[in-house]
């Protein structure tokens, strides 16, 4: 090692025990590793000082030389705002207590604009920003002249954007970056790293680099102490729902027994009723709770990590909007309420207590229903054992390539021959052939083949130098506007009659609601008092009761990791002997009605139950495959069913396994055989099945906004909803009758099979179930593994009657 290197390591040692800290071996390799210009992959548990395993080492790297003109040498890309606040900390007081002669900015959606200005003019050394912001400084030339002498980039989170289309936007912003310093160092950090090669390559974009990257993996055990609620009599909990509520009295006991907790929840529903609940039940936490969700305004959000961070609060009930990275020292327990249907996910918020250093981490799992005891085992033997989930990587998102092309067409413009072989460096996009780049040059030129005589649709042209470039500020300005990947249904922004923000709510609930009506949001009881524009009006309100506000795309899937950890609890129940798994000892008596009624599925074997009420009959099938690949085998086994008697189903599906619900009985002993289960002509099956329903025109909805060819509408004047909707719908059908081989076009088809109906899982399910032994089972009653799937059913069903009463109900027919 160099001089100055030891120098460095010593530096970082000093400011360490100055605070009492002794650094982590792992944290000194990386010190060693970033230093001598290496590129690397940090996975260490949360909490165990990640942040200044990279960030101390390249401060005291920049300042080693100032610059006479302004650059940025750093890009730190947090993938949510309140980690990216929470590094920018961690910068500013490193630099401050090693008086370095450097700075640290942030930019996010958030960053004000007098400190946008003061960017323009001087940036900092350390740009902490998210991967959207990062691309807007691509998008302007003022900026994007500041991000040509990068000399490190740092990925925080990886496994949280890997896996998604936020992370080809890092792949392309990455290799923009490279293509401006050929010297570029990239790191990644991550508390969930899978598979460290795969994530190093995407990362990198080249099998060649990404087998000489340095991959620091913590020789650190933490801790997690997890502890499943549940009452002494398992007939205590309901056999369905998704809320939890029963358990409130044991959850309120380990509130009161804290310090401070955080009470996480799978959707902002759930989030709104659970603050509400326990507000109601233990009033004397009103000023000591608070809640946290994406659709809170920002102000809001910030003032309660704040409050958190210094100890004013006791409690806040959140979503995933504070799962990763903020440092929230205080928060002694964790508290999941339903299944998180993910190892990672679970590990990820229990990482969120004792976030420091050698700290135990302490979450209670509390199941919203009986059989979610099952998932409750699965989570414990699963972090056991060290078993986590591969997120499977976006590849040829065109979508996202096409808002790339439009970012540098809007900025200096672009050669379309150096822009291929820059995407082609890229691991999504490497397959692309010159054809179907020529394609999406022809996009954003003319609007490809089917569109070429609408001008809207022709977005840039070429200059006199053979450079696509956008000129129209007009268009350029709505590019700007909608640069990103997270996609929703239309929000529209609460407000105060004085003008105070508290959130956004989806438009699709307001528009159902009355002048007058009374819903939740934010804690708080608001009166409707109109809609304006995209403005909700409202007051508040002292009314007890109120409606819960509902966002659409809240459920989370089961994982294929849980899958197959869950189906080997149910082994467990019906071989051992002797149940050591608390969860699985207390359900026992849940399944032996289960088994009375029915039978358990084991291993070798698919558990097939057929029923008669007044609904109609019920063939529920038991994969314990997830729901998005239910969904997909529900569709397929309807349509294969279809072409060998003439019979409609009405489908539903839950984590557990799916329904075909008809009004006649078809003797399903005589149909279901295992051809219906058969892999041949899958892919053919699957593409008939997505053009029967709405999945498809969905999906292509959401391609078409990130591509541009459909706009939410500038600020204050955004479309409506149905606009929107009518919008994409007649794209695609243009698309469909004029050019079906639009790239776009087919994306859509190919997101739906792979991240949709899982085609991948489905065929794997397809073939374990071939060689299962099947159970077919005519119960006289439903059982309780039935029942939750019923119940999801019928809660998305319009009926004067309570989903309870209706359960009830059918629980007592024969």
């Amino acid at each position: 090692m160099s001089k100055t290197i030891n120098q460095h390591i010593e530096t970082g040692s000093r400011y360490f025990k100055q605070r009492n800290w002794t650094p982590f071996d792992y944290q000194i390799r990386c010190w060693k590793a970033f230093l001598n210009r290496k590129d690397g992959l940090v996975n260490a548990p949360t909490g165990s000082g990640k942040t200044l395993a990279l960030m101390l080492p390249a401060a005291l790297k920049i300042s080693e030389k100032k610059d006479r003109k302004p650059a940025v040498k750093l890009i730190w890309i947090s993938p949510v705002r309140a980690l990216a606040k929470q590094i920018h900390q961690v910068g500013n007081e490193l630099i401050e207590s090693l008086e370095l002669p450097i700075n640290c900015g942030m930019r996010t959606g958030d960053t004000k604009q007098s400190e946008r200005k003061k960017q323009l003019k001087s940036p900092p050394e350390i740009l902490v920003t998210t991967p959207e912001s990062l691309h807007q400084w691509i998008a302007n030339p003022n900026t994007a002249r500041y991000l040509k002498k990068v000399d490190a980039v740092v990925v925080d989170e990886w496994h949280e954007l890997g896996g998604s289309k936020r992370g080809v936007q890092m792949e392309l912003a990455l290799a923009w970056l490279r293509d401006k310093h050929s010297a570029l160092k990239t790191w990644a950090i991550s508390a969930t790293i899978s598979d460290p090669g795969q994530s190093a390559e995407i990362l990198l974009g080249s099998e060649v680099r990404a087998s000489e990257v340095e991959i620091v993996k913590a020789d650190i055990q933490k801790e997690i102490s997890i502890e499943t609620l549940m009452p002494e009599d398992i007939f205590e909990l309901p056999w369905v729902g998704h809320i939890g509520i029963k358990l409130l009295e044991k959850v309120a006991e380990k509130i009161k027994g804290a310090t401070n907790t955080l009470v996480f929840t799978n959707t902002r529903s759930q989030c709104e009723i659970w603050y509400q609940r326990l507000l109601e039940q233990f009033p004397e936490l009103a000023g000591q709770m608070a809640m946290h969700h994406s659709a809170i305004d920002e102000d809001i959000r910030a003032w309660v990590e704040e409050a958190l961070h210094s100890g004013r609060l006791k409690v806040v009930v959140c979503t995933s909007s504070l799962d990763l990275g903020v440092d929230f020292r205080p928060v002694e327990l964790i508290v999941q309420i339903g299944g998180p249907k993910g190892v990672s996910r679970f590990i990820q918020r229990a990482g969120r207590s004792g976030h420091s250093p050698g700290q135990p981490s302490r979450i209670c799992f509390v199941p919203t229903h009986a059989i979610e005891l099952l998932e409750a085992a699965a989570l414990r033997d699963a972090v056991q054992n060290e078993i986590r989930e591969r997120p499977e990587p976006h590849i040829r998102s065109f979508d996202v390539l096409v808002q790339f092309m439009m970012t540098l067409a809007v900025s200096e413009g672009f050669y379309p021959n150096d822009l291929y072989n820059l995407v082609k460096s890229t691991y999504s996009y490497r397959s692309v052939s010159r054809e179907e780049w020529g394609e999406l040059i022809n996009l954003i030129l003319k609007g490809g083949n089917a569109l070429e005589a609408y001008s809207e649709y022709a977005r840039a042209g070429i200059d006199s130098t053979g450079k696509i470039r956008v000129l129209n500020k007009k268009i350029a300005r709505r590019h700007l506007m909608s640069i990103g990947t997270i996609t929703g249904d239309q929000a529209l922004v609460i407000k105060y009659r004085n003008g105070k923000k508290l959130g956004t709510i989806e438009e699709w609930f307001v528009a159902n609601l009355r002048p007058g009506e009374v819903f939740w949001f934010a804690g708080r009881a608001l009166e409707l008092i109109g809609i304006k524009g995209n403005k909700v009006e409202v007051s508040r309100s002292n009314a007890s009761q109120a409606k819960v506000p509902a966002w659409m795309g809240g459920r989370l899937p089961l994982s294929s990791m849980m899958s197959e950890t869950i189906r080997a609890q149910l082994l467990k129940l019906v071989e051992q002997n002797t149940i050591r798994e608390p969860e699985l000892s207390r359900l026992k008596p849940l399944m032996d009605i289960q088994l009375e009624r029915s039978a358990i599925p084991v291993k070798n074997q698919l558990l097939i139950e057929y029923y008669k009420s007044r609904e109609g009959y019920h063939l529920i099938v038991y994969p314990f495959e997830g729901r998005l690949v239910h969904e997909g085998l529900a569709a397929l086994l309807a349509s294969r069913i279809a072409k060998c008697t003439p019979i409609t189903f009405s489908i539903a599906m839950n984590d557990y396994g799916f329904e075909l619900l008809s009004a006649e009985d078809w003797e399903p002993e005589k149909l279901v055989d295992k051809t219906l289960f058969t892999t041949d002509r899958l892919g053919e099956d699957i593409s008939k099945t997505i053009a029967e329903t709405q999945m498809v025109r969905r999906t292509f909805r959401d391609i078409a906004m990130i591509s541009g060819l459909l706009f939410r509408g500038f600020p204050g004047r955004e479309k409506k909803e149905r606009h929107l909707q009518s919008s994409a719908a007649l794209l695609f059908d243009v698309f469909d009758d004029y050019d079906p081989g639009n790239l776009l076009f087919l994306q859509a088809w190919e997101e739906v099979k792979t991240f949709q109906l899982e085609e991948g899982r489905i065929r794997k399910t397809l073939e374990r179930i071939a060689n299962q032994e099947w159970v077919f089972k005519r119960p006289g009653k439903f059982t309780p593994l039935a029942l939750p799937l019923i119940a999801d059913r019928l809660r998305d069903r319009l009926s004067s009657e309570k989903v309870e009463t209706q359960l009830r109900r059918m629980m007592a027919e024969k």
